[in-house]
């Protein structure tokens, strides 16, 4: 078993090129099963979940075929089952948004009901009256989701949150079905656009990606393109927490600046200085670093996927900051971590008051989930002593070779075999 150890580091200075999105990537490896002829995705970052969408995706009959790390060659013609298997969704709920590119171009779709981290209830319910609105029957047990249709029909969508997962699973759904579908209250985030601009590349046509009503007019085919994914804000956030918490120096490239702004207002609100280029971000994190308060909100506002990170900043921080989690319900379980380094943290339902220390102090802690094992990465990094980070393939599900990305920046952090 695999173990992250990180002793107390230096300030982080240097570059450092931020990988494809995973939040984009695997909507789009999902909605590769719509189109017929060869699909070529760039960017695509080496990660357990991309791995496991990928196995996903062949246990239905794509052609499946790397043609190097970062670049993946995809064929759906002879797409042959609309069953995913339990041991595969299981490992990951992403894998839930192969129902609506199935039910579109197979008729019907079945899937055991999906897993992934345990941050929260995170229901289905809104990708199925998603597929209802476009004519479909659901059928939904304790297990599994079966859903059919002879033909789906275009319709008004009105989503109660702006899910990202429905409003992607929706939003492929609709792509061959007769006639014009409206989502409202559609989610914003950059992974919509990516997604969206992917699946027009293919021959669908999706007007309003990045606004809360997305329409789209049923094709009646959708062919093969050629797409890199966008880079990861979230990958992209981690490491210019890494140069404030550090206070260090770090030139993060690879980025849309423009999807960043919540971090960097934030970053910036605490001391950092913060520097945008084209396509890069300079983080400097300052001596004086003081506290600020967040509260987690859908795209555009403070990314949930962030919170675990900037609360490991907070520990730090001069004075005391609040957290307020209004996305997921269970996403404090870092917070126990983070007080087994030391760390002055109390927290009342959704919300975490911070009290900042002069230092934190390495420990054994693991990673709970995805967000949270980078957020233990970032306090390892400045506490004193050794920290050792057990159930770590919750963070290589989501980040691509961080700890080469870290050490490239001074960090002394490797992992071990235990």
């Amino acid at each position: 078993m695999e173990k992250i150890i990180i002793e107390k580091s230096p300030p982080l200075h240097g570059r450092v090129r931020v990988s494809g999105a995973k939040n984009a990537a695997l909507p789009i490896l999902a909605a590769s099963l719509l189109g017929t002829e060869d699909i070529i995705l760039e960017d695509v970052p080496n990660l357990k979940d991309v791995e496991i969408m990928c196995e996903v995706l062949k246990s239905l009959g794509s052609e499946v075929v790397y043609l190097d790390t970062n670049t993946i060659k995809i064929n759906s013609k002879n797409l042959n089952n609309y069953e995913t298997r339990y041991e595969l969704m299981n490992k990951m709920r992403a894998s839930f948004l192969v129902m609506g590119p199935l039910l579109t171009r197979l008729g019907k779709t079945k899937n055991s009901l999906p897993g992934g981290c345990a941050i929260g209830a995170r229901p289905i319910d809104l990708h199925l009256k998603g597929f209802r609105a476009l004519g479909a029957e659901v059928v939904q047990n304790e297990d599994n989701v079966f859903a059919y249709s002879d033909k789906l029909m275009g319709g008004m969508i009105y989503l109660d949150f702006p899910s990202v997962g429905a409003t992607e699973n929706i939003m492929m759904a609709a792509t061959m079905a007769q006639g014009e579908t409206i989502i409202d209250n559609a989610a914003m985030e950059p992974e919509i656009v990516d997604l969206s601009n992917f699946l027009n590349k293919l021959g669908a046509d999706i007007r309003g990606a990045g606004t809360s009503t997305i329409k789209i007019r049923g094709v009646k085919h959708l062919g093969g393109a050629k797409h890199s994914i966008i880079p990861d804000r979230i990958e992209a956030g981690t490491l210019m927490v890494g140069a404030a918490i550090s206070k260090g120096d770090v030139i993060v490239e690879n980025v849309i600046t423009s999807h960043m702004k919540p971090v960097s207002a934030k970053l910036r609100e605490c001391g950092c200085t913060v520097e945008e280029g084209i396509d890069s971000i300079r983080v400097v994190g300052n001596d004086h670093l003081t506290a600020i308060d967040i509260k987690t909100m859908p795209y555009p506002g403070f990314p949930t996927d962030m919170q675990a990170q900037f609360m490991a900043l907070m520990t730090v921080l001069e004075g005391t900051s609040t957290v307020i989690e209004t996305v997921f319900e269970n996403r404090f379980m870092h917070v126990e971590e983070l007080k087994k380094m030391g760390a002055d943290i109390t927290v009342e339902e959704r919300a975490a008051t911070i009290i900042g220390k002069d230092k934190l102090f390495g420990a054994e802690v693991k990673a709970t989930d995805l967000r949270a094992g980078a957020a233990m990465v970032l306090a390892g990094i400045i506490a004193e002593g050794k920290t050792i980070i057990d159930e770590i393939y919750h963070i290589d599900r989501g980040y691509d070779r961080i700890e080469e990305k870290f050490r490239k920046l001074g960090a002394n952090i490797y992992r071990q075999e235990f």
